[in-house]
């Protein structure tokens, strides 16, 4: 992904989940995709569709079972 949808991106998921420590980071040898971090944990991936001249993207986060433990 470029930088400039990386930014925008950030600022997309800052506002919506009103949660300023959430990031977007470029992956390392992926140019389809982007790492999402909410501080220093990595939490999903963003996954740049372009498909009929339509532009979207989607976010993919997995939820373990240990991870909703109290």
């Amino acid at each position: 992904m470029k930088p400039e949808e990386i930014t925008k991106l950030t600022n997309f998921l800052r506002a919506k989940f009103e949660l300023p420590s959430i990031s977007v980071r470029k992956r390392p040898q992926k140019s389809d995709s982007a790492e999402v971090y909410i501080g220093e944990e990595f939490v999903g991936v963003i996954f740049r569709d372009e498909e009929d001249g339509e532009l979207s993207y989607n976010f993919s986060m997995a939820i373990l079972e240990f991870d909703l433990e109290e």
